[in-house]
């Protein structure tokens, strides 16, 4: 409590311990250290006692003084910390420190010193050291000092970063397994600004201030997770984080990052949820322009890409330009503005080898996917539009087109083997999901028990599925809808992936109303979890089973109804005359 007071030369409670142990008249000893001690103002001395009739302690009134002499010092060194030339401030900061750092563990002193550390752009190595080895003193010290002592201890600041990373994934997965389903807000629905202004960034925002070199451990720290776990959303947070520091216009941070200006409109675009004619030109510029020997710069530019907003976006634009192709009777291989949006998703997907094998130069685009199979897509396009229009003719002029049942092999073969075929495959199954289109959703949905790296069983595809399912409610009742759905897909991984189950027990708590008896409850069985099985998912089946308990009709329900019709009265036939 008294850490520090003799080095000043200032007497402690120790002194006034040793002075009443060691002397004859305690009371005479006691005024003279409170003469000697105590506040030394004349008239003063006169106050005092007019305080003593109104009872209040000597310990409250000098407790008072005390606290307004620290506020009035604090104001005074953030005051000095922006007053006059740059080098005298800080010669004044640096002096206060010297003469205060010794009252550091004093609790009531602390936060002039702290104050004084966190206005100082260079606090003496010798004094972080002390601040470091001390955890109550690392704890109470601001960030600003953290930032000094955190960037040559990259292990102390991971350790403080750590916590934060997992949060931040959880919470995207918690978002991925929420129990609310709806195709009009999903994971995509927040806007970037407002993603931005989670927690987490924030936090990470505000530890890295205008520091590059902890900008580049939270970079690389990124990176070698993203290795390590093949997890995109370290890619997200890349980018956020980055927009973040953009934001606030940190220019120390922003003008030494090569991605800043190709994520800020990279960022723009996913805020439309589409990449337009001049961005898409600008985009292209920014890779155009990376110049030999900075090649490196791509595998920050491929994760930045990878981020799964960033491909929804790429993905989204992708279909979008597909069915203008149809309507302009134009090829693929003939629109720029396609062949780019292919480009990102091809350097977005490939990020991962590209940073594990440190080979920068981006995957070679296969001439198949722009000749074969895109011209695939847009024939599902082209027979769901005959199809559409045959329906609407008389009846009279109908032809007899029955909907399109099989699958093309080479469809099928695609999104086994061709990544950036898979992804675009999948988000055309969403956009004819959303469509309401059971047609074409039934027709394509077996290609997708098999697929590339298993993409149609990925978390972020089975939350954007399981969303715009909603839209086609009223299929459920249907024997032939479900057992395509459930047993044609859902249940072909269900025990072999945890997530799947997860996925379609919540798909079950939303829409259980609209599945026939019979099939709900042969559903019921095949999902019951196992002794394997994780607690998310025991809880999500404990929550159906309640539910469709509370469906079940109660016993007197089921008893047969007693007959409304009441006997007529015997009316007596009135005697004949």
């Amino acid at each position: 409590m008294y850490a520090g007071l003799q080095e000043l030369g200032v007497a402690n409670g120790e002194d006034l311990k040793e002075t009443l142990t060691n002397c004859t008249e305690p009371l005479k000893a006691i005024e003279q250290f409170q003469t000697e001690n105590g506040v030394l103002l004349p008239s003063l001395q006169y106050a005092l006692p007019f305080l003593d009739l109104h009872g209040t302690p000597r310990l409250e009134f000098h407790q008072s003084v005390f606290d307004e002499l620290r506020e009035k010092l604090l104001e005074r060194v953030s005051a000095i910390a922006v007053e006059g030339k740059v080098e005298e401030r800080y010669k004044k900061l640096e002096d206060l420190l010297e003469k205060s750092f010794s009252l550091v563990k004093m609790p009531s002193i602390q936060p002039v010193v702290m104050c004084v550390m966190k206005h100082l752009p260079k606090v003496p190595e010798k004094k972080l050291k002390l601040v470091m080895a001390d955890k109550d003193l690392y704890k109470a010290c601001a960030v600003e000092v953290k930032r000094q002592i955190w960037q040559d201890n990259q292990a102390l600041f991971g350790d403080e970063v750590s916590p934060l990373l997992k949060q931040y994934i959880l919470e995207k997965e918690n978002i991925l397994f929420s129990n609310d389903i709806s195709f009009l807000q999903n994971f995509f629905s927040p806007s970037p600004k407002t993603r931005r202004q989670g927690e987490v960034v924030q936090k990470l925002t505000q530890m890295i201030g205008k520091n590059v070199k902890l900008y580049d451990m939270v970079l690389q720290f990124l990176r070698t997770l993203f290795l390590r776990t093949r997890n995109v959303h370290y890619c997200t947070l890349r980018a956020e984080l980055l927009m973040s520091l953009h934001d606030l216009e940190i220019s120390d941070i922003c003008t030494v990052d090569p991605c800043h200006k190709f994520t800020w409109c990279l960022d723009a675009c996913i805020r439309e949820k589409f990449v337009d004619n001049k961005r898409a030109r600008e985009l292209q510029g920014f890779l155009d322009g990376v110049k030999k020997g900075q090649e490196q710069v791509l595998g920050d530019l491929s994760m930045i890409l990878c981020d799964p907003f960033a491909i929804n976006t790429l993905a989204l634009s992708t279909i979008r330009h597909l069915q203008d192709l149809v309507g302009q009777d134009t090829l693929p291989r003939e629109s720029p503005d396609l062949l780019l949006l292919l480009r990102m998703l091809s350097l977005g997907q490939g990020a991962w080898d590209m940073i594990d094998s440190q080979v920068f130069k981006e995957p070679k685009m296969e001439a198949e996917l722009i000749t074969r199979f895109l011209p695939l897509l847009m024939s599902f396009v082209v027979d769901d539009h005959t199809f559409t229009v045959d329906q609407k003719l008389p009846s009279e002029e109908k032809g007899p087109i029955p909907y399109p049942s099989t699958i093309p092999e080479a469809f099928t073969k695609f999104l086994q083997e061709n990544r950036i075929a898979c992804e675009i495959g999948l988000y055309y199954i969403l956009h004819i999901t959303k469509q309401r289109n059971k047609n074409a959703f039934l027709r394509l949905l077996p290609a997708l028990v098999e697929t590339f790296s298993d993409l149609a069983f990925s978390d972020i595809f089975l939350h954007l599925l399981t969303g715009n399912l909603t839209l086609l409610s009223d299929e459920f009742a249907l024997e032939e809808f479900c057992t395509s759905l459930f047993d044609g897909f859902f249940l072909t991984a269900c025990s072999r992936k945890e997530n799947v189950h997860r996925h379609v027990l919540r798909l079950l708590l939303h829409l259980h109303h609209k599945v026939a008896p019979a099939k709900l409850e042969s559903l019921q069985k095949a999902l019951e979890p196992t002794k394997q099985s994780g607690e998310a998912v025991k809880e999500l089946y404990s929550q159906l089973s309640e539910k469709l308990e509370l469906r079940k009709p109660s016993p007197a329900e089921v008893t047969e109804t007693p007959s409304m019709e009441l006997p007529l009265p015997t009316v007596p036939t009135p005697a004949s005359r």
